[in-house]
């Protein structure tokens, strides 16, 4: 994996991002991007729940093009919350079939930060909307939830990806609806058969291991979520959780794998 960094669902929680960065080295004083050719992913779910989404995704779109010019990478998957809040800017009143709500009514529901909402322009979105929902990154298959719907929007990468991108270009409320009702979904890979076969699907044979965040480890391990500084990793060593639960009082953490 050479010089790889993972970092969960930040929702929000610039402080705590800069922190991180700052203490691996992956950006100085000035939070100028010093990781050289450093690979840095995250799990998706940059806004909601937290004071500065916003002030989250202008931070990783600048690293990201510091990143390129070194020769490194930032990387990320598209998480529900992102999904949302584009979904809102765009049709924030459509009906939705599922409870007769409204995207914007389910948005503020689940942790939207109005001032998000407010400072979100197009250049946001367009960066959002580029967002992968999976990818494969050396040895490890990077997905923002752990939850087996994906297997509904295609077989391999590159359709789920595709079919994600495609809900906005066709304005296709009700499907977007329902993908974000699909993202209810957690606890799928603690079946390690299931696991097992969601990597063989989509991954290759280099894969070896699942990464995801959108399931805070408190909900698996127990833990309390401040003394959580560490990934979870279960099904036998298949899968990888790496969503600290920053919003929910964990100082949060990178995960370097070996």
């Amino acid at each position: 994996m050479g010089n790889s960094y993972f970092i969960g669902d930040v929702h929000g929680h610039l402080d705590k991002l800069i922190a991180l960065l700052r203490n691996v080295q992956l950006v100085d004083e000035k939070l100028r991007w010093i990781g050289q050719e450093a690979t840095l992913c995250f799990m998706g779910d940059f806004v909601d729940r937290g004071p500065d989404g916003i002030g989250v995704i202008d931070f990783v779109m600048g690293l990201q093009r510091e990143a390129a010019d070194a020769g490194g990478r930032v990387l990320a998957v598209m998480g529900n919350h992102d999904l949302i809040l584009v979904a809102v800017r765009f049709f924030p009143q459509a009906l939705l079939a599922y409870d007769g709500s409204t995207f914007l009514t389910n948005w503020r529901r689940n942790g939207g930060i109005t001032s998000d909402l407010e400072r979100l322009n197009s250049s946001h979105v367009e960066w959002l909307l580029e967002l992968p929902a999976m990818l494969k990154l050396g040895k490890l298959l990077v997905v923002h939830a752990d939850a087996w719907f994906y297997t509904r929007y295609g077989r391999t990468i590159d359709e789920v990806n595709y079919v994600f991108r495609q809900l906005f270009e066709d304005k296709d409320t009700d499907g977007l609806d329902r993908l974000l009702e699909d993202f209810a979904e957690r606890f799928t890979f603690r079946d390690f058969t299931k696991a097992t076969e969601f990597m063989q699907r989509y991954g290759d044979t280099r894969t070896r291991q699942i990464i995801h965040g959108h399931t805070p480890i408190t909900k698996l391990s127990g833990q309390p979520s401040e003394k959580i500084t560490t990934p979870y990793v279960y099904a036998e060593g298949l899968c990888i959780n790496i969503d600290g639960g920053m919003y929910l009082g964990s100082p949060g953490f990178v995960y370097r794998p070996e």
